[in-house]
């Protein structure tokens, strides 16, 4: 099952986008993250939401956007690796990445941390990777 536009009577169309509709992006260690609302899947939008969960010992690449980026953590501890140091979170913490900020996310816990992120852009905006 794909998204579905619903119109709710009162603002014109909703899109929803069920989670398992979206395929998964890998990422080390078995961690993944869905694109959930993205130009794609939600005609007109002007911005993104994704989830992700980071397995345990799981360390992603580290990445820079153009975008600002803003997070809220589900469940699970960890932390991002930037280039002035460790920047701990913990569930329940929301998280506002400041554009062109090198980061990675570091699950050091023996749980699954549980992500949902956004972006000021249609789709996962333009990243450099390092």
């Amino acid at each position: 099952m794909g998204p579905v536009s619903r119109e709710d009577g009162q603002t014109g169309a909703i899109t929803v986008v069920p989670l398992e509709s979206i395929a998964a992006i890998d990422l080390p260690g078995g961690s993944w993250s869905r694109m959930l609302i993205t130009g794609d899947t939600a005609e007109g939008t002007g911005s993104s939401i994704g989830y992700s969960v980071f397995k345990p010992g799981t360390a992603t690449g580290s990445v820079s956007h153009e975008t600002e980026e803003i997070a809220y953590v589900v469940s699970g501890t960890g932390y991002l690796d930037t280039d002035a140091g460790e920047v701990r979170f913990g569930s329940g913490d929301a998280l506002h990445i400041r554009p062109d900020t090198w980061h990675a996310v570091v699950n050091d816990s023996d749980a699954d941390v549980v992500m949902v992120f956004g972006f000021p852009h249609p789709d996962y905006p333009p990243t450099e990777r390092r």
